[in-house]
């Protein structure tokens, strides 16, 4: 059964300077140290933050260009996937320098 997700006053959507994406993992109790560093950057890019993180501003700028060239939500989010595999790979490549 679907839910609403990403759209004012439901339980997955914006709620303060938090996004949909904070509110998932809050939810959900997720505590990956990578997904939280994720957090970050989709928090800047999908907030008024937009200099949260390094990452933020190009994060904008590839989610306007998918909005671009995808037909509806299901293929946006289907194509984007890939681009947070990635960045998830490029956060547990951070996180574990860190711990060097």
């Amino acid at each position: 059964m679907p839910f609403p997700f990403d759209v004012p006053n439901v339980e997955l959507g914006h709620h303060g300077s938090n996004c949909s994406f904070d509110a998932i993992i809050e939810k959900y109790k997720l505590h990956d140290k990578s997904l939280l560093e994720l957090a970050k950057i989709v928090r800047g890019a999908d907030t008024a933050n937009r200099t949260l993180t390094e990452e933020s501003p190009g994060l904008v700028s590839i989610a306007e260009g998918f909005r671009k060239i995808t037909k509806d939500d299901f293929d946006n989010m289907s194509k984007q996937f890939y681009v947070y595999d990635a960045l998830y790979e490029f956060c547990r490549m951070k996180i574990s320098k860190e711990k060097q």
